[in-house]
């Protein structure tokens, strides 16, 4: 069992290029783990500036045709050339795949430090890889220590308190434009949001779109409008109020709308010349937020009059920064959880040489049995005999299965394995991950003349 990780993501690369390779990121996890290669597994988190496959190799072997696989597979549906989704993707392996996916769940590694949405994607991420049939039990471990992580970080750390997130930051930047084109503005302090009263239109159905239709509420924008290319707004609105729109009504509401707010990420945009034929003399002040990935809106929707447009690259700079503490340990306590991951992997390394060696003893002992059987007879004295024989086998087990577990959690495996070779003859081995419908499990293959099926009994 081999995890490695590749990772693009705002702070590597620009948002442009991570939105290319997000395309077609489902239809790459179910097609690269259908086939026959060295991927056994894959979890794939595709966020508003990150990109990140979690795989597992077959063995260690294995990584880098897993790796040749994935670029492949991404370079196919983003239609990038195969040498740029390499080089923008940077390969993690070991330790630094838990302790990036820990930093990325407690939002450590946002574009606003401490983003709450963060978690919840990374919960999504493994429900439809297990939903899809691309997870594995290392990689399932994986993703809930990560959720754990961040629920410590939250719950021992002032990290996130303050509520920020991508949507919040973006709004409040939206409110002290609003404010500032108000006829009132500077008169006094305002005791209400800017945004109250307002009417905003929101372009998606999607998880931003809900936090967004939330955020509004709670400032006060009672007049909330969502338009859907797929034709989902209805059902949206249904459950979290607001008025849904179509294509006939659309034009109108940017007539009259003080806010847009993109988060679909759809094939069509909003350009600045659909704006200018709808938007009028009396129309208010536009503020336009774009957090979708590839764009609702263009970018010369900016140079229109009245209005002003917000991108992720605005709120990314425009996010207040945690306190240096709070950071420093936010981050230890991300690093422990790391090396606590890395270790508990390691310690199950050798559970399959575990289960050999029980099993090769076990039949030593069951066949020294049926011999006093044969020879005394189903007598009290031979299961006294059994009885001691049992509890001697099970003590003489005990330093054995100890030291595999302190061998397995140094990272030193091999030595166990070639013991077992040298004093008992029984070699053994990892295979490839077993998956049916009803489960999904890490399997063995036990090299001692035993069936496979015998060994993980």
């Amino acid at each position: 069992m081999v995890l490695f990780s590749l990772v693009a993501s705002h702070s590597t690369i620009d948002l442009e290029t991570v939105a290319r390779l997000s395309a077609g990121a489902a239809a790459v996890s179910s097609e690269v783990v259908a086939a026959d290669n060295a991927v056994a597994g894959l979890v794939t988190l595709a966020t508003c500036n990150r990109f990140e496959l979690y795989a597992q190799a077959r063995s260690a072997d294995d990584v880098q045709a897993a790796r040749s696989a994935l670029v492949a597979a991404v370079s196919t549906h983003s239609g990038l050339a195969e040498h740029q989704v390499s080089n923008a993707l940077a390969t993690q392996q070991g330790t630094a795949v838990p302790r990036h996916l820990f930093a990325v769940s407690t939002g450590l590694d946002s574009a606003v430090v401490g983003e709450r949405e963060i978690a919840g994607q990374v919960r999504r991420a493994l429900g439809s890889a297990q939903d899809q049939g691309t997870s594995t039990p290392a990689l399932v471990r994986l993703f809930q220590a990560a959720s754990k992580t961040a629920k410590e970080v939250g719950a021992q750390t002032a990290l996130g308190r303050r509520g920020m997130s991508i949507v919040s930051v973006a709004l409040d930047l939206a409110a002290e434009l609003q404010d500032a084109a108000s006829p009132l503005a500077g008169a006094s302090p305002h005791a209400i949001s800017p945004l109250a009263g307002k009417t905003a239109i929101l372009f998606g159905t999607g998880a931003y779109a809900g936090a967004a239709m939330a955020q509004l509420a709670q400032r006060g924008c009672s007049d909330i409008r969502v338009y859907s290319g797929s034709g989902r707004a209805e059902t949206f609105v249904g459950s979290r109020g607001g008025t849904a729109l179509t294509d006939a009504t659309l034009p109108g509401a940017l007539a009259d709308a003080h806010l847009l707010l993109g988060c679909s990420g759809s094939d069509r945009q909003v350009a600045a010349g659909d704006l200018a034929q709808v938007r009028h003399n009396l129309s208010p002040q536009l503020t336009v937020i774009d957090l979708a990935l590839t764009h609702d809106f263009t970018a010369d929707v900016a140079d229109l009059p009245n209005v002003d447009l917000l991108t992720l690259e605005t709120v990314r700079q425009a996010a207040p920064a945690e306190q240096e503490s709070t950071l420093a340990d936010a981050a230890a306590l991300v690093a422990n959880a790391a090396e606590n991951f890395e270790q508990a992997q390691n310690a199950r390394s050798l559970d399959h040489a575990i289960v050999a060696l029980r099993r090769h003893t076990m039949s030593v002992l069951d066949d020294e049995i049926a011999k006093v059987r044969a020879q005394h007879g189903c007598t009290a004295a031979t299961a006294e005999v059994e009885f001691a024989m049992r509890r001697m086998v099970k003590q003489l087990l005990h330093v054995p299965t100890v030291r595999a577990k302190e061998l397995a959690a140094a990272g030193d495996a091999s030595s166990y394995m070639a013991a077992l070779d040298a004093l008992y003859g029984i070699k053994v081995e990892p295979v490839a991950v077993i998956r049916d419908a009803a489960t999904v499990r890490d399997g063995i293959t036990v090299l001692d003349g035993t069936p496979p099926d015998a060994a993980s009994a």
